[in-house]
Parts: C-alpha cells; sequence; structure tokens
C-alpha cells in the first residue's frame, strides 16, 4: 500500500512540474501563444559562425513592459501601423538580405543588432557586446 501511494505522489508531482513547465513556455498573446524563450536563429545567414541569441519573451514584454511595437512593426508612408492583435510576420520575410541595407530596409543582421543593443543601451541594462548574446559554441 505505501508503495502504491509514493507512486501515486511521485506521478502527481511529474504532472504538477509538467503543467507549470508548460506555462512558462508559452504566453498568450493578442497575436496569438508565444513560446517564451525564442531561438533567433535564421536560416537567411546560412552556416551560423556563432551561436544562436535566445531572446526571453515574456521577460521583456511582462518584466521589462517593453511594448509590442518596439519589436514588432510594419511600416506604411513611414509610420508603424502594427497594433497588438495583428499577425507577427518573420523579421526575414522584409529584412531579406542578412547582410546588405537595402535602401530604407535594413538588413537582417542591422535589424537585429540595431533593435536590440540600442534599446539595452538606451535602458542601460542587457547585454550589448557580441559575446554577450552570442557566447562562444560549446
Amino acid at each position: 500500500m505505501r508503495k502504491a501511494s509514493v507512486v501515486i505522489l511521485m506521478v502527481m508531482a511529474f504532472a504538477l512540474a509538467a503543467l507549470l513547465g508548460t506555462m512558462a513556455i508559452a504566453q498568450d498573446t493578442k497575436s496569438g501563444k508565444v513560446s517564451d524563450v525564442i531561438k533567433i536563429y535564421e536560416p537567411l545567414f546560412g552556416k551560423h559562425t556563432k551561436v544562436a541569441v535566445e531572446f526571453t519573451h515574456k521577460k521583456h514584454s511582462v518584466d521589462h513592459k517593453v511594448k509590442c511595437t518596439e519589436c514588432h512593426h510594419d511600416y506604411k508612408n513611414g509610420k508603424n501601423v502594427w497594433k497588438e492583435g495583428d499577425k507577427v510576420a518573420k523579421c526575414a520575410s522584409c529584412h531579406k538580405d542578412p547582410k546588405k541595407n537595402d535602401g530604407k530596409v535594413l538588413s537582417l543582421r542591422n535589424a537585429f543588432h540595431k533593435n536590440c543593443q540600442s534599446c539595452h543601451k538606451e535602458a542601460k541594462k542587457g547585454p550589448t557586446k557580441c559575446n554577450e548574446c552570442h557566447p562562444k559554441k560549446k
């Protein structure tokens, strides 16, 4: 009897841990369910020479209260018309060339770096140097 109770308690503990774990994995937003940790790995870059950046969506949007439009945008006539609830496009759908700026559209690399680094520098928090975002490969 005691063995069965221990087994039942263990199964319940694992079930609870799995439930709590899935709550931390995704965040519900007006635009849909968002994974908390997003690996910024873009095939357009070809063979990656640095480790992909791991971005924590909830930490930025909830803990640091970064507005959605700081990252998500859809420019029409020079104005960001994207609003919460709109579909979120992959960055590479507009920033097509990974390395070359194309008129008003930044290269994918520059778009990522400008957006993240300028925000971190302005807030005086967060990584701003290469190896702080891209640790050495293991």
